[in-house]
């Protein structure tokens, strides 16, 4: 990815998406599939839906090869100029799979594929106070793992079924104008990154 004088991608920019939870009619799925939509041009947003298929982090199993489902999500994540991830909010804090997810592109410890990798993050849930609390745990974690993230601003959908129609379309207003400006904030966050990564080099 290239950028213009005004710090916007000249090229196309790939954004790797996921989803935190299984559910096949989750709400944080379809902001995916929005975010996919609402993506400017010159922006591809990729669905990543192989969650499921990661298995349990096991340093044993963490070597010069490694299970077929890790080998492809970290390629992916390798190619990606950024990360945009949505999470529910299970028990104050985000899903157990998320977390695994994040612990096979993040071990063994040392300089990993997070480590200075643009990652924006949102989320929905039909409770009032959306998915603050597992967004708060989640941008600890990549504090830990020195990824770039996304401060401004915050998505965090509280009463979603409220908001997507029986399609899965995000039909209120303001949330995709919110679920836009996120995916822009991501953009520019990795047009910054090129940037001091050329300087740098």
């Amino acid at each position: 990815m290239n950028s213009d004088e005004f710090g916007m991608p000249s090229e196309e920019t790939t954004i790797l998406a996921l989803s935190g939870s299984l559910r096949r009619d989750s709400f944080n799925g379809f902001l995916v599939q929005c975010a996919a939509r609402l993506a400017p041009p010159g922006v591809l947003v990729q669905p990543y839906d192989r969650l499921r298929d990661l298995p349990p982090y096991d340093q044993d199993e963490d070597g010069l090869e490694v299970p077929e489902p890790v080998a492809d999500l970290r390629a992916k994540v390798r190619q990606a100029d950024g990360l945009l991830i949505f999470t529910p909010e299970y028990n104050y804090s985000f899903p157990g799979q998320l977390k695994n997810l994040v612990d096979w592109l993040s071990r063994p410890a040392g300089p990993t594929l997070l480590a200075g990798k643009p990652i924006a993050v949102g989320g929905a849930s039909i409770t009032y106070f959306g998915t603050v609390r597992a967004q708060l745990a989640l941008r600890q974690v990549f504090l830990w793992t020195d990824s770039r993230l996304v401060t401004k601003p915050e998505l965090h959908l509280g009463e979603a079924h409220e908001m997507f129609d029986a399609a899965g379309a995000l039909v209120d207003d303001g949330a995709r104008e919110l679920l836009a400006d996120l995916v822009t904030a991501l953009v520019e966050l990795i047009a910054d990154t090129r940037k001091l990564a050329i300087e740098a080099s």
